[in-house]
């Protein structure tokens, strides 16, 4: 009889358990609106981000749960009028809350035959009847006002939350200021949200006045890329969703029972770029030799990758490995990570004299044993194997080489630019091709340009000698390999590369 009490009270116990859980789950923060608070698929593609992306890092997510339902292209018709939105409203429960942001794309025409998702200026009651051009459906469109305001009331009869926010800004700038949209939707945004008596955020211009502390340089390329006016980096996007959070513990909302007291923000990594190579290459503290990695970052998107020049002058494919400058970098090197690899000006001198740097030639796999000045001995490989064992291991790291034959020499035999496709250029692509990694004839490339400037033109790029490059020579080199990398294809290091308009 005891063991059968004991039993109903576990069951009772275990039913009020799940009868609590059921009826007082973790809210839901739900967030609607346009590729400002959701870009693509909310991985950071192209670099762009919502603030929907990263507004989670400031809330206790042990308390709330997130789901980012807004879209790319949407305005507050199209939103609705392609189902996303009855999708949130079926999961909407008592207590649960519901971000809402649109008017970037409401602007647009209401019916044509590209995206017509144009809504109706203002917050009137006035509609307006089309045969869809783009969807072939007969629609009656609405006011911005309308549908924001349908939005909510449908929120709230569900017992949610629904929260407003006005349109991020633009990165426009007029003497040193951010416009505002606050006679448009940002205005029509707050009479909705007034009109509904629920929480009204001023996104547009609070972002902007934090925008303008810091000054347009400061924005642009930053906060914002040069090539897009609207949508946000990652920064961007943080520093519209901190202006969201701040509103938010200024306001009567329950929500800012959630927000974290010390929210650690944890932006994208950045991807790496490795370089590895020889004084064509490196960073030789000489304005009359300057290698083309120290220009290669201006045409890369320094906010997500970092490029890291470990070339070093006057190394071979040989002393690069026995002096332990691959190791270093080898054990440097993460997955996803990129190394660019080009060697074969100092590959050429001599094997077992001198500078003691040259290696065999060829791709095969013979060795040479040299006696070194100390007395101990080194087995020299040749060229291809050198360049073999680089790609192999940076494989194992996870990373993703590229090969690149050697830059050209300023040299014009039968007034040609001096050729290695013979030799290193021949053998840098049959090791490209064999061990199956992306291959630039930075070489060829580079020629064919030099030979359309002339030989004048191309002798100021070479103050030095016949081999290293000043600025502007170094420059137009870099120049060549990021147009290169924008070519190869399924290269993904093409997703980071800026090239000049």
């Amino acid at each position: 009889m005891k063991s059968i009490k004991i039993l109903l009270i576990l069951l009772l116990g275990i039913l009020f358990f799940n009868f609590t859980l059921e009826r007082d789950p973790k809210p839901t923060i739900f967030m609607v609106g346009d590729s400002t608070v959701k870009n693509g698929k909310g991985d950071g593609s192209g670099g762009l981000w919502g603030w929907g992306d990263f507004i989670g890092q400031f809330l206790d997510t042990t308390r709330v749960t997130i789901e980012n339902h807004a879209l790319g292209g949407t305005s507050s018709r199209t939103f609705q009028d392609k189902g996303l939105w009855n999708a949130v409203l079926n999961k909407l429960k008592k207590g649960d809350y519901v971000v809402i942001q649109f008017g970037h794309n409401d602007d647009g025409p209401l019916n044509d035959s590209l995206r017509a998702r144009g809504t109706i200026k203002g917050i009137g009651k006035e509609s307006q009847e089309i045969d869809n051009i783009l969807t072939k459906k007969h629609e009656t469109v609405h006011s911005y006002g309308w549908y924001i305001e349908k939005v909510i009331r449908e929120a709230k009869s569900k017992g949610a939350i629904p929260i407003v926010c006005s349109p991020i800004p633009r990165n426009d700038w007029k003497d040193g200021k951010v416009p505002r949209n606050n006679q448009s939707y940002g205005l029509w945004a707050k009479q909705i949200a007034d009109n509904e008596k629920v929480t009204f955020i001023d996104l547009n211009d609070k972002m902007a006045i934090e925008m303008e502390k810091l000054g347009e340089n400061n924005i642009t390329g930053t906060y914002f890329y040069k090539k897009d006016h609207t949508h946000t980096s990652a920064k961007g996007a943080v520093l519209s969703a901190s202006v969201i959070i701040n509103q938010l513990k200024e306001s009567k909302n329950s929500l800012k029972n959630y927000i974290l007291k010390d929210a650690k923000i944890i932006l994208p990594a950045k991807k790496k770029v490795y370089l590895i190579g020889d004084s064509t290459m490196a960073n030789n503290n000489d304005q009359n030799a300057v290698g083309w990695g120290v220009s290669f970052p201006a045409y890369c998107d320094t906010t997500r990758i970092e490029v890291i020049n470990k070339a070093r002058g006057g190394r071979s494919t040989r002393t690069f490995d026995h002096e332990g400058l691959w190791d270093e970098v080898k054990n440097q090197l993460q997955p996803g990570n990129f190394i660019l690899i080009e060697f074969g000006h100092n590959d050429a001198g001599a094997v077992d004299k001198e500078k003691l740097r040259g290696s065999l030639k060829g791709t095969g796999a013979e060795t040479q044993e040299v006696i070194l000045a100390d007395g101990s001995k080194e087995i020299v490989h040749t060229f291809g194997w050198y360049m073999t064992k680089f790609i192999r291991e940076a494989k194992e790291k996870g990373a993703i080489p590229i090969i690149l034959s050697q830059t050209p020499r300023n040299e014009w035999p039968n007034d040609k630019v001096e050729r290695r496709n013979d030799s290193y250029g021949k053998w840098s692509k049959e090791v490209a091709d064999k061990e199956n990694v992306y291959y630039i004839d930075l070489n060829e490339i580079v020629a064919f340009k030099y030979e359309a400037l002339g030989k004048d033109k191309v002798k100021a790029f070479f103050p030095k000698d016949h081999t290293h490059t000043g600025l502007e020579g170094a420059t137009l080199n870099a120049l060549t390999v990021a147009e290169s990398i924008k070519k190869l294809k399924e290269c993904s290091l093409k997703d980071y590369i800026e090239l000049p308009k």
